[in-house]
């Protein structure tokens, strides 16, 4: 233990807080420095949205993959929903909507892109959008050159509730590597 220093003995009966006080009063505050504070970075956000989104679209996925009902596509890979007048077909292919946004499936195996286009039609739906293009490709990259996605997004896009028909663009358009959605305006998921 050290010695007191001279002149500095604590009184008798002094707390710890008055000795302390007593002993630092000739000493002044650091400066401060360029000290950097170490706090532990916030959690990152939970993307509540996105994940009711991709559950969803597991459980679309889930329904087709158990042979939901069946969906009669036109021999010209149209679709127009039941009740619908014809005319609304011939102005889709005749590019009579603008299209207002584009999802490009290239490069993604068929589970992919089924979970992408789901994803993208209930986006499209929320923000009211009403003509959407989906590049699906020609399936000339694909083992026996045929197209994978083709067949497989159509009749998905059969079975959703907020698409009212479905066509292949013209040539300009995309023609047979690609479809052209229109949605129904009344329906946000």
């Amino acid at each position: 233990m050290k010695p007191a220093r001279p002149g500095h003995a604590p009184a008798q009966g002094e707390d710890d807080a008055s000795l302390f006080r007593r002993e630092m009063r000739d000493v002044s505050p650091a400066r401060p420095s360029n000290r950097v504070s170490h706090r532990a970075s916030p959690p990152p956000p939970v993307p509540v949205q996105r994940l009711e989104d991709e559950r969803a679209v597991i459980e679309e996925l889930s329904r087709l993959a158990c042979g939901a009902e069946d969906v009669e596509i036109e021999e010209d890979h149209a679709y127009l929903r039941p009740g619908l007048p014809r005319d609304v077909l011939r102005k889709l292919r005749r590019m009579h909507w603008v299209v207002q946004d584009e999802l490009d499936l290239h490069g993604m195996t068929g589970d992919e892109a089924a979970a992408a286009t789901a994803r993208f039609l209930a986006e499209s739906a929320r923000h009211g959008l009403r003509c959407l293009r989906i590049v699906h490709g020609k399936g000339r990259g694909s083992v026996n050159r045929e197209p994978v996605l083709k067949g497989r997004i159509r009749k998905l896009l059969a079975r959703k509730s907020e698409v009212l028909a479905f066509s292949e663009p013209p040539a300009a358009h995309g023609g047979s590597g690609a479809v052209v959605v229109l949605l129904d305006s009344k329906v946000r998921p």
